[in-house]
């Protein structure tokens, strides 16, 4: 289609989670409560790290990161989605849909890099435990922190730039509650086979790599905590615990959501909240209930 005969789609129509009224009102009053417990959960980690001089070890400034990211991740679209319960039109405008498909890819692949990162960081402490203090230095957390965030501004960028310049010129309902880069693509007027493909490469083979990065990390791990016996060990494998189980709540959907990118499945919507809200909550449980340093700090921060 020729650039010029087209007018651009001033804004889109989210669907949202459900057409219902009454689940809607129910959804607004949960969703807030999950986004509150979010905010605060998270912002209490990062609290706890940074006040108690002992957590200043590349561990916990990588899962200080963590909880910055999963704060953002809940707030691209939370607090519009809990916006949107309450109205109807669910109205985005394009400028708005294309900040969304931004950030989402800004945050979730820092996240994945940072996952790595963390991964990386107990190898070496679990698998080289006297070469941790050389290999893991200040500058070398920071290095892997910063790179995370790098990369993660790199691939939604690569993302965007095959997206933003698409002609969208007149379907404009996207049937979710955030502007999904999978469905909005689907909505130009123009054959979308190669921006598809290219996206599929681009998120595939970030979230792929990252995965098998973590796959072979850990077993290489629990391999590792099985042949030694001793308290280190056992403290060792309660923190991988929280490790693994963090990395299969993030990466389980995604992975879901990528094996069928074009097809839009009900379930979809439920895996995408589960990503963006339920994760960024569950995670400070996990890292508090299975780590002694942190419930120990945090409450040292409740006596002060």
């Amino acid at each position: 289609m020729d650039q010029g005969n087209y007018s651009r789609v001033a804004e889109f129509v989210l669907l949202g989670l459900s057409s219902s009224r009454e689940l809607q009102y129910f959804f607004f009053v949960l969703f807030n409560f999950l986004y509150m417990a979010i905010v605060l959960g998270n912002f209490l980690i990062v609290l706890t790290v940074i006040s108690e001089p002992a957590m200043h070890t590349p561990m916990y400034i990588m899962l200080s990161n963590l909880s910055v990211l999963d704060v953002f991740l809940a707030t691209y679209a939370t607090p519009k989605m809990i916006h949107d319960f309450l109205h109807e039109p669910k109205i985005i405008s394009f400028e708005g849909c294309m900040a969304q498909i931004f950030l989402l890819h800004v945050f979730a692949g820092g996240e994945m890099v940072l996952l790595v990162a963390m991964a990386y960081d107990r190898y070496v402490a679990i698998c080289k435990p006297l070469h941790y203090a050389t290999v893991m230095n200040l500058c070398k957390c920071t290095g892997l922190v910063v790179s995370s965030w790098v990369t993660g501004v790199m691939h939604s960028l690569s993302q965007l730039a095959f997206t933003v310049n698409l002609p969208f010129c007149g379907p404009n309902i996207v049937d979710s509650y955030y502007c999904d880069l999978t469905l909005v693509i689907k909505l130009a007027c123009t054959d979308t086979y190669i921006p598809e493909v290219l996206m599929l490469l681009d998120s595939g083979l970030m979230g792929m790599t990252s995965f098998l990065l973590l796959l072979i990390s850990y077993t290489v791990i629990l391999v590792t905590v099985r042949r030694r016996s001793s308290v280190g060990m056992a403290k060792a494998h309660s923190t991988l615990t929280a490790h693994i189980t963090v990395v299969t709540l993030f990466f389980v959907p995604c992975i879901f959501i990528y094996a069928w990118p074009f097809s839009n499945f009900p379930v979809d919507k439920v895996l995408s909240v589960f990503s963006t809200v339920f994760t960024p909550v569950l995670n400070p449980i996990i890292y508090t209930l299975r780590n002694k340093e942190v419930k120990s700090a945090m409450h040292k921060l409740k006596t002060h």
